[in-house]
């Protein structure tokens, strides 16, 4: 692929199962498709016990797309990261094209953590996450399940898996099983962030049960090819 990164050029790799990362040297991007592939089962995941009762106290407050340059930002800022200006640049676009979303986790209005990822038709492709309170990120995470459970999306890419995703039922596929879930998740037709905060955290009710607050806002119009 060539080395103009663009919105556009984004979303053709997304929907072949290919993603950006940028060298922190250079600042070139390169170009992956990891073989096997991380992805969350939503149907499969696994909250931990601790973590289940925090998220039922509602010890965030939880919002979706309210700081997402805070939070790709603030997911940048370590020693090394492959998220480099470049990277951020165009993912803002992404964002103010409606396909780039992030998770907000707020503590007496200052930003605890978050996540941030791309939603393309029926697949959401999580890309970095971040916490400044202690788990801030965790909780963004349970809150980014539920909404995409209840959105009718089918597919959660983590690209890669770690023993912290492990512990929440990540797992690795061959890459052409992948890329047959993929092109499944690109056919549906999903609302993104449809619960409420309050909603999201009801970890007592099934999302099934749930209706969507407002319809899917800007964004996954359509899923190019290429």
């Amino acid at each position: 692929m060539p080395d103009d990164l663009t919105p556009d050029l984004l979303l053709r790799a997304y929907a072949n199962g290919v993603f950006p990362m940028g060298d922190d040297d250079t600042g070139t991007v390169r170009w992956h498709a990891p073989d096997p592939r991380a992805h969350l089962p939503l149907d499969a995941f696994h909250i931990p016990h601790t973590l289940h009762r925090r998220v039922r106290r509602r010890e965030f407050e939880v919002t979706a797309d309210r700081a997402f340059a805070p939070v790709i930002e603030a997911c940048a800022d370590r020693a090394r990261t492959w998220i480099t200006p470049r990277i951020i640049r165009v993912y803002t676009e992404l964002h103010e094209r409606g396909y780039a979303h992030s998770v907000e986790c707020w503590r007496e209005g200052d930003l605890a953590g978050g996540l941030y990822g791309v939603g393309l038709k029926g697949a959401f492709f999580g890309e970095s996450m971040f916490y400044r309170v202690s788990n801030a990120s965790k909780v963004a995470l349970v809150h980014l399940v539920r909404q995409l459970r209840a959105g009718g999306f089918t597919l959660l890419d983590t690209q890669y898996s770690t023993e912290h995703l492990e512990r929440f039922g990540v797992t690795t596929i061959p890459r052409s099983a992948f890329e047959q879930k993929l092109i499944r998740a690109l056919d549906r037709e999903p609302d993104w962030w449809p619960l409420t905060g309050a909603q999201a955290a009801d970890l007592d009710t099934p999302v099934d049960a749930m209706s969507a607050a407002s319809p899917a806002p800007r964004g996954n119009e359509s899923a190019p090819n290429g």
